[in-house]
């Protein structure tokens, strides 16, 4: 079975353990924090889980001498979002951070999978990439992974049907303000979304759809200050996929090499996820405004990269 290594025990990082231990991802879980107060704290509150959930684990308190025989590390450490600051306003101390953490895992024999969730994601795992050189298909952002989920949650609201019903609903590019959603290759049943009622056909239905997508994170951290289910929930899934070897299409955080028209860079595209981690980066058809869009999500994204020192 796996072993998986938490750093970072913040509300992201705990609700992704929670979440993977309810559903069985691994049987060994180590949480490693700068605060040790927080992470004991951690271990103690999630091994009260042991007795109620169907897959018997372990859970620790670990440092990064114990990554050697690690499956997998997921990194959600870094400072927390500010009310109405962008993720990219976030770069600097974040980046820092990653840049430790990347240079201790490369000192280990770790030889695993990394997941990344830390903000701005994109630009993180691009610095953790960079740090370690690790294979790029080792290394996994959580991309756009959230948006997309909160996309097919808001039209399955609107259509009356399972967010697991829509399908082919992408939001790629950056995890942020200038994320791109793919309306035209969205379909319900097999139907285009257009055929789903008037108000799916009107472009002001989908500006205003793109624009909540984007938004909403800052809608939560004004009124709870973080935001930790979603996106917790969302990493267990793309550990699913990649524990279990299912061949899963994910949109997750990605290095391209020419993908898209892009390379040199991170972004959430959508990727199929088996033992070995991306296995295949999916090239979806977009439409003339979708990827003059996400050239544009593209600059921004690779402007911050220029200006960090790798």
């Amino acid at each position: 079975m796996a072993k998986v290594i938490l750093i970072g025990a913040g509300a992201v990082g705990t609700s992704f353990l929670y979440s993977a231990i309810n559903q069985g991802l691994a049987n060994e879980y180590g949480i490693i924090d700068v605060s040790e107060n927080g992470r004991d704290g951690n271990v103690l509150d999630l091994e009260d889980a042991i007795a109620s959930v169907p897959k018997e684990f372990k859970i620790y308190a670990a440092d990064y001498d114990q990554l050697d025989d690690a499956d997998y590390i997921l990194i959600a450490a870094g400072r927390p979002q500010k009310p109405e600051e962008t993720r990219l306003q976030m770069v600097q101390d974040n980046v820092a951070i990653i840049k430790e953490i990347a240079r201790k895992i490369k000192a280990s024999k770790f030889s695993g999978i990394t997941l990344i969730c830390a903000n701005p994601v994109d630009i993180l795992t691009y610095a953790y990439l960079k740090a370690t050189g690790f294979p790029k298909e080792r290394v996994i952002g959580s991309g756009t992974v959230l948006d997309t989920a909160r996309l097919r949650v808001e039209i399955a609201k609107d259509i009356g049907v399972s967010p697991n019903s829509i399908d082919n609903a992408y939001v790629i590019g950056e995890h942020g303000d200038s994320s791109v959603t793919t309306f035209s290759t969205i379909t319900v049943g097999g139907k285009p979304l257009s055929e789903w009622g008037c108000k799916f056909t009107n472009e002001n239905y989908e500006e205003k759809l793109e624009r909540y997508v984007a938004r909403k994170a800052y809608e939560i951290i004004n009124r709870k200050r973080a935001t930790f289910y979603g996106i917790g929930a969302g990493m267990a899934k793309i550990l699913s996929s990649i524990v279990h070897d299912k061949g899963d299409i994910v949109v997750c955080g990605a290095y391209l090499e020419g993908e898209y028209g892009f390379s040199n860079i991170v972004m959430g595209v959508p990727c199929v996820l088996n033992k070995n981690g991306i296995s295949k980066i999916v090239k979806i058809d977009l439409n003339s405004k979708e990827q003059e869009k996400l050239a544009a999500s593209y600059k921004i994204i690779e402007g911050i990269n220029k200006e960090i020192t790798f």
